[in-house]
């Protein structure tokens, strides 16, 4: 079995073998750490050039808004005029070359690009999360050949390995969890809501009152868990089953619950409006309730899947058709 590091060099080292041997469409954009080397072993690029080389060229001078044509891999007359164009705002003598001076200019522009893309955005993304700025990260992650995953907009286990690599190489600090203004706007603007409605509700409807004010520690507890891996009959950070990850954020908060997810049904009480806090229910590899996470609001929930502990959308096919329905914990 190949410890860490050899099986980290030998997966990169076919990786590489395998994207310099396909066209450049499958790769431009998608593989950056490869174009730098590509573009730096280049040397100079000049009018009539073609390749791959002049490809990633393009590419990079349409990033930075200096090439509007198709990324054809002809270094033409408007490549070479969009090279001047970038000679000429960074102070380098104008030839419509791409020398080795223009290459490593444009390379540590792009590089400080990235980085600032990064820091700009440190302080609004956090595991769990799901949204454009995310898709963002990823690229820049990618772009420094920390992120090997899709670019999904959804910020789980590998875009957290790789924001802690970028921590540690640029010095940006990330979110470890979600800030409160953001994870519980929904819940705030409901549990004022309710407040205010104390002096004419339900004996009944009082205690869910008490019951909300603690959603918001239970759900910082789950979203500390995002990216656990799933591991059957798992209840502790080691690994979570979804019922184990249940129990484990509730016990966290000084609640006991049952151990299994139709226990756990049954133990719940109904509900007629879904809040955030409730457990979602849902009907999966056997007939009953058989998983279960809780509501985060916009329509998602916090879960421990097969994938380990994630954010998922109620809306998707997969759990669209399977959901059961929604329950409360009293007494929480």
């Amino acid at each position: 079995m190949l410890n860490g590091t050899v099986e980290n060099v030998a997966k990169n080292t076919l990786l590489y073998s395998f994207v310099l041997s396909q066209p450049f469409a499958v790769y431009a954009g998608a593989y950056p750490v490869f174009e730098n080397k590509t573009l730096l072993e280049a040397e100079q690029l000049e009018y009539g050039d073609h390749g791959e080389a002049v490809r990633i060229l393009q590419y990079k001078l349409n990033e930075l808004d200096y090439y509007d044509d198709n990324v054809d891999g002809e270094l033409g007359v408007l490549t070479e005029h969009a090279i001047k164009k970038f000679q000429r705002d960074h102070d380098i003598t104008i030839t419509g070359q791409a020398d080795k001076e223009t290459i490593v200019a444009l390379i540590e522009i792009d590089i400080n690009r990235n980085i600032k893309r990064l820091e700009n955005l440190s302080d609004s993304v956090y595991p769990g999360l799901q949204s454009e700025e995310v898709k963002i990260i990823q690229e820049s992650l990618q772009y420094f050949g920390y992120y090997e995953g899709e670019i999904d907009g959804m910020y789980g286990p590998l875009t957290k390995k790789a924001v802690e690599i970028a921590e540690e190489k640029h010095d940006i600090d990330f979110l470890d969890h979600a800030p409160q203004e953001s994870l519980y706007t929904m819940y705030n603007s409901e549990k004022e809501q309710t407040a205010s409605n104390v002096q004419t509700e339900s004996t009944s409807n009082v205690k869910n009152v008490k019951v909300n004010a603690n959603y918001s520690s239970m759900i910082q507890t789950a979203y500390a868990q995002v990216g656990t891996p799933y591991v059957w009959g798992g209840t502790s950070p080691g690994g979570f089953d979804c019922s184990g990850f249940l129990q484990y954020v509730y016990s966290s908060n000084g609640v006991t619950i049952p151990r299994t997810v139709s226990d756990i049904w049954n133990f719940a009480a109904p509900i007629d409006t879904l809040s955030v806090g409730d457990l979602v229910f849902y009907q999966t590899y056997k007939p009953g309730p058989s998983h279960a996470g809780i509501y985060i609001g916009n329509g998602q929930f916090i879960h421990a899947g097969l994938d380990g502990v994630e954010v998922s959308n109620m809306s998707e096919p997969y759990w669209e058709t399977r959901y059961l329905g929604a329950k409360r914990i009293s007494g929480s």
